[in-house]
C-alpha cells in the first residue's frame, strides 16, 4: 500500500473517532464524558495500530513477491546485476554477479564495484538519480580491465536494478548475437540448432543441437509462452521469431516468472531491457515498456505508431496491415521517429500474435541512429570526394585558359608603356586573370592539388608580420588580439598560405560579429600520447602547434556545422561571399599535413582550432618573392642562345610560350605531343639544350617521353609545367634529374626567367 493510501486511511479513522466523541458529549454528563473519550481514545489508537501493522506486513509481502519477481527474472542474466535500496543497499545479486564479485549481501555497490574502477560513489550517484528522473540510465566506463557499461533501471518507488557488462569480453565481428545478453538461437527448417549464444548457453547449461532438447510444447509460436527447460528447471518464455537468410530461423528467448508473470504483465513487460510495444491492428499503441518509452519520448493516452513513424516509402499503415496478414512479419525495417527533442532512427521488427481471440502485434525496437549517422557521414565522404576531383579538374582547364589569357596580355603590354590609352585596359585585363588565378588556387586548395612552397617557420614571427594586415581588416569595432605560447615550436608550412588560412578565419570571425566584439588569436604547444578522435578524423600522436582563432558572434547552428568546410556552402547572403574560405583553409591544413576542428555555440561565438605538426629543426630566412621575381635574367647573347624544345598540346598556351622564348632570343621548336617530340628527337644532327613540356597531354605524359628522351641526350635540362600541383607525376618512380617545376598560370617574365636559371644550373 503507497503512502497516499495510509494517509488516507488515517485520514478516515480519526473522522470516526470525532464523530463517536461528538455523539458521547451530546448524550453524557461532564465526568462520563471525560471517562468515554479516554477509553475511546485508547481504543481507537489500539485498532489503528493493528490496522497500520497489517497494512505494513501486506506492504512488505508485496515488496517480498516482486522482488522474488525480479530476481527469478536476473538469476539467469549473463551479466552481473545487482538489485540495491535509494541508499545503495545491495539487496539481490544473480549468479553471474556471484561468481564476478562474490556474495555482497547486506554491503553497498559501491564498495562492490570498487574493485573494478576508481571512485564508483560519484558514478553510481549520477546515474541512479537519472534513473530516478528518467526511468532508467547507462554510461559506458572504462576500468582496469577494459570497457564496461553501467545501466540501472528504477524499480518501485526506491529501488533499483544495475546491471554491468563487460564490453572487453565481447568479440567484436563473428557472429553478432554474442554482443546481447538476451537468450537467442539460431536453427534450420528441420529443427537443428546452428548456433546458441552465450546467455542462451548459460540458460541451458550446455550446448544442444535440436529444439525439442529446450522447448517441450514444438512447433514454436512466435509472440506466444512455451516452456523452456533450463539448468534449474522448467521456466516460461514468450518466444519471438524472425527469418533469416537461407530458410533459419533466429529466435530469441523473453524470460517470465514462473507461475506468476505472463505476456500481459505490466511489471515484467515494463521491466524487460529489450524495447517493445504492443499495437492493436491499426497502429493503435496498447502497451510501450521503459526501454521502448526511453526511444520514443512521452506517449500519449492515443498514441498511434503510424503517426510516430516514417520512411517506408509507403504509408506505415500498410506495412502493419501487411504483418497482421503474414505477408511482412518479423521482416526489419528503418523507420525514423518523430521526435522534436532529437533524431531518432529505429529498426523496427514486426511480430503477429492473438490476445484474448483478437490479432495484434509485438514490435521490437533497436536504435539505429548511430547507424544512420555513420551512412550519412560516408555518404557525405563520397561527395566531397566527387567534388574535389571536380575542383581539381576544373582548375587545371581554368588554368590553361588563363596562362594563354595573362601571357597574351603581357605580350601586348611590352609594346606598349604606360603614356600609351590602352595600357590601363591591358593592366585591368592583367590584374583581373590574375585574380582569377587566386580564385583557382582556392579550388586546387580545397581539392589538395595546389602547389605548396613549404618552410620552416616560426609561427610568432609569421603572426607579427600578418597583425597589422589583420587589422585593418577588422575594422574600428572588432580588437584583435594574440596570446602566443612562449615556447612555441616551429612548423613546416608555407607561409604565405597559411597566412591566407589565418586571414580567412579573421575575415569570418569578424563577419560573425556585426556589433563588434573582439578576436582572440592564441598558439600553444600541444604532446598527444594518444590518437585524438574529432568527428570523422583521427589526430595521430605526436607534437603539434595548436592554433585556435575565437570569436564572440552569432555562432553557427548545429545543422549547418558539418557542412562549413563544403565548397560554395556560405550562410552570407548572395553577394557577400564565394563560399570558398573554409574549404581553401580546410585544403590547406590537411595539404600541410594538419587538421581544422570548428566548436560553435549559438549566440555565443565559434573557435576553430588548427592542429599543424611541429618540427626540431631551425627556422629559414626569408626570401623576398617579388624582389627574385623583378630580378629577371637579362636575354641571352644571340650568338649563344639556347635551343628550347617545347611540347605543349593546348595550343593557345603553347603559341605564348613559343613567343615569350623567343622574344628572349631563344631558340624554339614546337610539338604538339610527346610522340611528336620523340619524332623530332630522332634527328641527331639537332641541338637541344633544354625540354619545356606540359606534364598531363594525351597519349604519353611529360615525364613519360622525358625519360625515354634522356636516354639518348643525358643531362638536358627540363621545366615541367602544369595547371596541376607538383604531385600530380609522382607516381613512386624516380624523380627526373635536372627538372624544375613551374606551375600554371605562369608569366612571361615567369617563364623566361625558370628556363634560364635552369640553363644556368640554379
Amino acid at each position: 500500500m503507497t503512502r497516499t493510501a495510509l494517509a488516507t486511511s488515517s485520514g478516515a479513522i480519526w473522522l470516526v473517532v470525532a464523530a463517536v466523541v461528538s455523539l458521547a458529549i451530546a448524550l453524557v454528563s461532564e465526568a462520563e464524558v471525560l471517562m468515554f473519550v479516554a477509553l475511546s481514545l485508547a481504543g481507537t489508537f489500539l485498532t489503528l495500530a493493528a490496522m497500520l501493522r497489517g497494512l505494513s506486513a501486506r506492504h512488505a509481502r508485496a515488496r517480498a513477491a516482486f522482488q522474488d519477481q525480479l530476481s527469478a527474472f536476473i538469476a539467469n542474466d549473463a551479466a552481473p546485476s545487482f538489485t540495491t535500496d535509494s541508499d545503495g543497499g545491495i539487496g539481490f545479486q544473480n549468479r553471474a554477479a556471484v561468481e564476478r564479485f562474490g556474495s555482497r549481501g547486506g554491503q553497498s555497490l559501491t564498495r562492490a564495484l570498487g574493485e573494478i574502477f576508481a571512485n564508483p560513489g560519484a558514478v553510481l550517484y549520477r546515474l541512479q538519480n537519472k534513473a530516478a528522473t528518467l526511468g532508467n540510465a547507462r554510461e559506458d566506463l572504462v576500468t582496469r580491465r577494459g570497457h564496461v557499461r553501467l545501466s540501472v533501471h528504477q524499480i518501485g518507488d526506491e529501488g533499483f536494478l544495475w546491471r554491468l557488462e563487460d564490453m572487453a569480453e565481447r568479440p567484436s565481428g563473428g557472429k553478432g548475437a554474442e554482443t546481447i545478453s538476451l537468450p537467442m538461437l539460431t536453427a534450420s527448417k528441420n529443427g537443428t540448432i546452428l548456433f546458441m549464444n552465450e546467455a542462451l548457453r548459460r540458460l541451458v547449461g550446455e550446448r544442444v543441437r535440436t529444439l525439442d532438447r529446450i522447448f517441450t510444447d514444438l512447433p514454436l509460436r512466435s509472440g506466444e509462452e512455451h516452456e523452456v527447460t533450463t539448468v534449474n528447471g522448467s521456466v516460461r518464455c514468450v518466444i519471438a521469431e524472425i527469418d533469416a537468410s537461407g530458410g533459419r530461423q533466429e529466435v530469441y528467448l523473453l524470460p517470465m516468472v514462473t507461475g506468476r508473470a505472463t505476456a500481459t504483465d505490466p511489471s515484467s513487460f515494463d521491466a524487460l531491457p529489450v524495447a517493445l510495444l504492443r499495437l492493436t491492428a491499426d497502429g493503435r499503441i496498447l502497451a510501450a515498456n521503459r526501454a521502448a518509452r526511453g526511444l520514443l519520448g512521452d506517449l500519449g493516452p492515443e498514441a498511434n505508431f503510424v503517426e510516430l513513424m516514417e520512411g517506408l516509402g509507403r504509408p506505415v499503415s500498410d506495412w502493419l496491415a501487411d504483418a497482421i496478414a503474414g505477408r511482412a512479419e518479423r521482416r526489419p525495417e528503418v523507420l525514423r521517429a518523430h521526435r522534436g527533442d532529437q533524431e531518432v532512427f529505429l529498426q523496427v521488427t514486426l511480430a503477429r500474435v492473438v490476445d484474448e481471440g483478437r490479432p495484434g502485434l509485438v514490435a521490437v525496437l533497436s536504435d539505429a541512429t548511430q547507424l544512420k549517422t555513420l551512412e550519412a557521414q560516408f555518404v557525405q565522404s563520397q561527395k566531397m570526394q566527387a567534388i574535389g576531383q571536380l575542383a581539381g579538374g576544373v582548375a587545371h582547364d581554368f588554368n590553361n585558359l588563363l596562362t594563354a589569357i595573362s601571357g597574351h596580355c603581357d605580350l601586348l603590354m611590352l609594346r606598349h608603356d604606360k603614356g600609351d590609352p590602352d595600357f590601363a585596359d591591358l593592366d585591368q585585363i592583367s590584374q583581373n586573370a590574375n585574380r582569377a588565378a587566386s580564385l583557382v588556387g582556392q579550388l586546387l586548395a580545397f581539392s589538395r592539388k595546389q602547389t605548396l612552397k613549404p618552410r620552416i617557420i616560426d609561427l610568432r614571427d609569421t603572426m607579427s608580420d600578418l597583425t597589422h594586415l589583420l587589422n585593418r581588416l577588422v575594422g574600428e569595432r572588432v580588437r584583435l588580439s594574440l596570446k602566443h605560447d612562449p615556447d612555441l615550436r616551429l612548423i613546416r608550412a608555407d607561409k604565405r598560405q597559411l597566412e591566407q588560412v589565418i586571414m580567412n578565419l579573421v575575415v569570418n570571425a569578424r563577419d560573425a560579429m556585426p556589433q563588434g566584439g573582439e578576436i582572440r588569436i592564441e598558439t600553444q604547444n600541444l604532446h598527444l600520447t594518444d590518437e585524438l578522435k574529432r568527428d570523422r578524423a583521427a589526430v595521430q600522436p605526436g607534437d603539434y602547434v595548436v592554433v585556435r582563432v575565437i570569436d564572440e558572434g552569432v555562432g553557427i547552428a548545429p545543422d549547418k556545422l558539418t557542412k562549413i568546410f563544403e565548397p560554395f556552402y556560405t550562410t552570407k547572403r548572395t553577394g557577400e561571399g564565394t563560399g570558398l574560405g573554409l574549404s581553401t583553409a580546410y585544403g590547406i591544413v590537411k595539404q600541410t599535413g594538419g587538421y581544422i576542428f570548428c566548436d560553435s555555440v549559438v549566440g555565443s561565438g565559434s573557435c576553430f582550432t588548427l592542429y599543424i605538426p611541429s618540427h626540431d629543426l631551425l627556422a629559414e630566412p626569408d626570401v623576398d618573392e617579388d624582389s627574385a621575381r623583378r630580378s629577371l635574367p637579362a636575354a641571352p647573347a644571340q650568338s649563344t642562345a639556347a635551343t628550347v624544345l617545347l611540347v605543349e598540346d593546348e595550343a593557345p598556351v603553347r603559341a605564348f610560350a613559343s613567343r615569350a622564348l623567343k622574344l628572349r632570343g631563344y631558340t624554339v621548336f614546337e610539338a604538339e605531343c610527346a610522340e611528336d617530340a620523340l619524332e623530332l628527337l630522332q634527328d641527331d644532327a639537332l641541338h637541344i639544350d633544354i625540354f619545356v613540356t606540359d606534364v598531363i597531354m594525351p597519349g604519353l605524359d611529360g615525364p613519360s617521353w622525358v625519360r625515354e628522351a634522356l636516354k639518348q641526350r643525358p643531362g638536358t635540362a627540363v621545366v615541367f609545367v602544369s595547371g596541376y600541383a607538383e604531385d600530380v607525376f609522382s607516381d613512386g618512380r624516380e624523380p627526373v634529374p635536372n627538372a624544375v617545376f613551374l606551375p600554371k598560370p605562369f608569366s612571361l617574365s615567369e617563364l623566361t626567367a625558370t628556363v634560364q636559371n635552369r640553363l644556368d644550373g640554379l
